[in-house]
């Protein structure tokens, strides 16, 4: 029973820390929220590995109030889960260490903010039902409206208001598609949701699908999948590298949900809903990919080239999701696990960067000599090799298992070429980049400003994170592989979270 308490826990610690942020604290408030903050994400840290660890043999299930599901609130903790709270948790700490060294003055209420996200990100990774999804949904998104505005600024509210009309119009979707299934179901539970569809046929099966197409369309938007990414490039680069860097996960979340519904809901086992989404992830996904290299290639300022990078990613990793089979699932969340810390990391260092070239900040032009030019000229460099895919890091470990994922001549004809090609326009790119602001620089005195170690040292632990995942590549691999084994076995997580069957008809 207290490991089943492990589920919860990565909630309520960011809730609590959040409510503790917001109340008056005497003269220096911000000194104590940042003090709350680094505690409760260096905790949530804690009970993400314990949680990865309690997972290993069994899943864990939480009833709230001990009311069982399918009637109750439940929370659930399997493989993949525990590797989504994990990496979170992974990123929050670093990231917030960053922030705590100036950039969450720009703003009112950003440590609580942090944490309202954190929590919000955490309850989706972690809730067993379609409804709760919702909610969680919610709370990182009215978050995350606020987190986009932080420091104020023309760009910013341009970018934040896109972001918040689409994203308005992604929930009430949601909930138009939680209305048409539940009305078929009778059931918001997922494990609950995913017998009762088996069972559909004719007229409710078409209904059923139509619910599971809107879902479909929500969870692309989160992820910004082509093509319902355009809110993606200038929110991710017109706001802060820490705001940014934590929203490396956020399309992580639509990824999830993909993951979530579509192998275990509308899986292999679905009836008349079989596989549902993989024909659309499939193309949709090439097209993502072809879009975000040529952004990458086309874009002029280093924190745009950073957001199509996220394009890529996600592109990639819905297109190896539908391959269908287990080798590539494990090696989709291999990258996922990789493309997170890297693409974070660049969005910490194009701060840092824009901040000392002066008032060329992070356009890809000639500038002012860096106060800390060698230092951050490595730190680039670093982070470009291992996202390009350069052998032997971590992003050239994460494709190679992709690209062995294809299987069928058609899967190879088309999948190799785009990633192949997408590797080396973000090989011209970010080359183009880093000769341009770090080897084509005016001469002269430096610019004079500089950032304390401890936004360095961020930066370095997700690089070494990144760099860690090419070392211990094989029990990563190993584990990501033990999830999509998991995730192909769905009865195992129905069969836990309804030992006496689920509910009546």
């Amino acid at each position: 029973m207290l490991a089943n308490h492990l589920v919860i826990l990565p909630i309520l610690v960011p809730l609590f820390a959040a409510l503790l942020q917001l109340l008056p604290w005497g003269e220096n408030p911000q000194f104590y929220r940042r003090i709350i903050g680094l505690v409760a994400s260096s905790l949530t840290l804690i009970l993400a590995v314990l949680l990865v660890i309690s997972v290993q043999d069994e899943i864990l299930v939480y009833a709230l109030g001990s009311w069982q599901a399918p009637y109750g609130i439940v929370l659930v903790a399997d493989k993949l889960s525990a590797l989504m709270v994990l990496l979170t948790a992974v990123l929050a700490l670093p990231v917030l260490i960053f922030a705590c060294h100036g950039e969450d003055n720009l703003g009112s209420h950003f440590q609580a903010l942090y944490q309202f996200q954190v929590l919000g990100i955490m309850g989706a990774f972690l809730t067993g039902d379609l409804f709760n999804l919702f909610v969680f949904f919610e709370i990182l998104l009215i978050s995350s409206y606020a987190l986009l505005m932080h420091g104020g600024g023309k760009l910013k509210l341009r970018a934040t208001l896109h972001y918040v009309v689409l994203n308005l119009t992604g929930s009430a979707l949601f909930l138009i598609s939680l209305g048409v299934l539940y009305g078929i179901t009778g059931t918001l539970n997922m494990a609950d949701m995913a017998g009762k569809v088996a069972l559909l046929q004719g007229d409710d099966a078409a209904i059923a699908r139509a619910g599971a197409m809107l879902l479909f369309v929500v969870f692309a938007l989160k992820a910004a999948l082509l093509p319902l990414y355009f809110w993606l490039p200038q929110a991710y680069a017109s706001t802060t590298g820490t705001v940014a860097a934590l929203f490396a996960i956020m399309t992580k979340v639509g990824i999830y949900a993909i993951i979530r519904v579509f192998t275990m809901i509308f899986g292999a086992d679905a009836g008349e809903a079989e596989n549902l989404a993989q024909g659309w992830l499939w193309w949709l996904g090439l097209f993502t990919i072809l879009v975000g290299a040529l952004g990458v290639l086309g874009s002029r300022d280093l924190r745009l080239v950073i957001a199509y990078l996220v394009l890529v990613s996600v592109g990639t990793m819905l297109t190896t999701m539908s391959l269908g089979h287990s080798d590539a699932i494990g090696s989709m969340l291999f990258y996922l696990v990789h493309s997170t810390l890297v693409t974070a990391a660049l969005f910490l260092l194009a701060d840092l960067i824009a901040e000392q070239r002066g008032k060329t900040a992070s356009r890809i032009v000639k500038g002012r000599k860096m106060a800390q030019h060698n230092l951050l000229g490595g730190l680039f460099f670093l982070a470009s090799i291992t996202v390009i895919g350069i052998p032997p890091l971590s992003g050239f470990v994460s494709k190679l298992f992709i690209l062995e994922a294809a299987r069928t001549g058609a899967q190879v004809a088309w999948l190799w070429p785009l990633i192949l090609g997408a590797t080396f326009l973000m090989l011209i790119a970010l080359s183009r980049a880093g000769s341009r602001m770090f080897w084509h620089t005016f001469d002269g005195k430096p610019n004079e400003n500089t950032h304390p170690k401890w936004q360095h040292t961020s930066v370095i632990l997700l690089l070494v994170g990144a760099v860690g995942i090419t070392v211990f590549a094989s029990p990563i691999s190993d584990y990501t592989n033990a999830v999509a084994q998991q995730l192909a076995t769905p009865t195992d997580y129905i069969s836990s979270v309804l030992p006496t069957g689920g509910s009546d008809d």
